[in-house]
């Protein structure tokens, strides 16, 4: 999700005092609810709209909660949040009870029912019985306890700012924006909390587990200018990664790229797939990986690893694409249509149990599609329990931090004790080296598994 820049001009892309708070503006439905229309709202001649009335990230959310920094990982206090929705076509009719317990099984049927009791579940700001049946317009909130997955605790660094570019090199295991279980820790949040930036336009995206180049545009104009650049081809883009075996010196991959489901973020090369072409060199070989350079000329959904996958060489840490479910030969060569849904039924398996093992439910997950939300194996509906409903249907309102709690009584992440992973566990070798287009370039050091004397442990 790009963010939307606000009404006043001279706020955009700019770094802003730690006390700042933007000013709200009404919201699209509080300006269409003048007085003679809101007889039409059965709220008991009460009009009921999203708490928040801002677009976008602003100092009020990145002063939620604090994060800090614990065996090499960026963690995040557990705060509570509060999604709201309005009701779907689909739930009309139905009792609240009927609806948490039938599409959001993020939690068993019982939470609910105490969450209902504890006023956590408000209908229309009110509280809400178990069978209380849902009507057109009505107001849904939950409050949850959120406890965020942990990420690596390497900094967000600046590599360039100007007038109109914020040029970063992003950590790997930090999504660039909220999805999934991740708000503070994704780069918007950072870049706004610790750095004073808000209302940056994204340039392009980077896969949770990617490290590297990631530029944003600080107003519109330079971000038009840049995306034009880059849907024209003319942007050339220079990754490394860390592959399997002994890569040959040069090789060209133009495989089209099929996403076989976009909820999981899995693809493949198949022949009705969108064009793809990839350039690879060889940089070094140690006896068992190597360190290639990649040139992808179009941007298609995890692009470098289908290729390098489909060339018999993944990146080595790769858990989607180099997993054992693809075969023994990990997808070289290319899958046939008949063998995926047993490939995808094993991927789904392996996702599920990394998620009960790792911390906060969360994992080393493969799903890292290019849309940049973090996908999950379970199709439920996300509108009242995930980041992506708070988007869709409200905005998502959390209390203070004076407000923040530890412990919840009802939360089970609370109940539940998890190891860290491992800042090992959280990587993978794929790093976006450069950027360059006419009249600019950015360049970022390379990591330390791209070092010629670099030995796995």
């Amino acid at each position: 999700m790009e963010e939307t820049p606000g009404k006043e001009e001279n706020t955009k892309g700019k770094r802003q005092p730690s006390n700042y708070t933007e000013q709200a503006g009404p919201s699209k439905r509080a300006r269409m609810d003048s007085p003679k229309d809101k007889s039409r709202h059965n709220y008991k001649h009460k009009v009921f709209e999203p708490t928040r009335k801002t677009v976008g990230f602003d100092q009020v959310m990145f002063n939620e909660t604090s994060s800090y920094i614990e065996n090499g990982l960026r963690k995040v206090q557990p705060y509570f949040f509060t999604f709201e929705a309005f009701a779907k076509g689909r739930w009309l009719g139905r009792t609240v009870m009927d609806i948490f317990s039938s599409e959001f099984r993020a939690h068993p049927p019982e939470h609910y029912e105490k969450a209902i009791k504890m006023g956590r579940l408000l209908l229309n700001g009110e509280c809400v019985k178990l069978d209380t049946v849902l009507k057109d317009n009505d107001f849904m909130q939950n409050t949850v306890h959120r406890h965020e997955p942990p990420v690596v605790a390497d900094p967000v660094q600046i590599v360039e700012e100007t007038d109109d570019l914020v040029v970063i090199n992003k950590p790997a295991s930090m999504p660039v924006h909220p999805c999934g279980g991740y708000r503070h820790n994704s780069v918007i949040f950072v870049l706004g909390k610790e750095h004073g930036f808000q209302n940056l336009h994204p340039i392009h995206r980077l896969d949770r587990l990617t490290s590297g180049i990631l530029i944003f545009a600080k107003n519109l104009a330079t971000k038009h200018r840049l995306d034009a650049q880059i849907k024209g081809r003319e942007v050339k883009k220079v990754y490394l990664a860390r592959v399997e075996g002994e890569f040959p010196e040069k090789v060209e991959c133009d495989k089209p790229i099929f996403a076989v489901k976009h909820k999981l973020g899995i693809c493949r090369v198949c022949p009705e797939g969108k064009s793809a072409k990839t350039s690879f060199e060889r940089v070094t070989f140690n006896g068992r990986s190597s360190v290639v350079r990649c040139f992808p000329e179009t941007g298609r959904m995890h692009q470098i690893r289908v290729h390098l996958q489909y060339l018999g060489h993944p990146i080595i840490n790769d858990p989607l694409y180099n997993s054992a479910a693809w075969g023994s030969k990990r997808g070289k060569g290319g899958i046939d249509s008949t063998s995926m849904n047993d490939i995808l039924g094993k991927l789904v398996t392996e996702e599920t149990e990394r998620q009960s093992s790792s911390p906060s439910g969360d994992s080393n997950s493969a799903q890292t599609g290019s849309s940049e939300s973090e996908h999950t194996p379970s199709e439920q509906s996300a509108d009242l329990d995930t980041e992506e409903g708070a988007k869709v249907k409200g905005q998502g309102v959390t209390k203070s931090t004076d407000d923040v709690s530890t412990v919840d009584p009802i939360c089970d992440e609370c109940r539940v004790s998890r190891r860290d992973p491992t800042p090992k566990e959280l990587v993978m070798y794929l790093h976006a080296l450069s950027y360059e287009g006419e009249g600019w370039s950015f360049e970022t050091p390379p990591p330390k598994w791209a070092s010629e004397d670099w030995v796995e442990h």
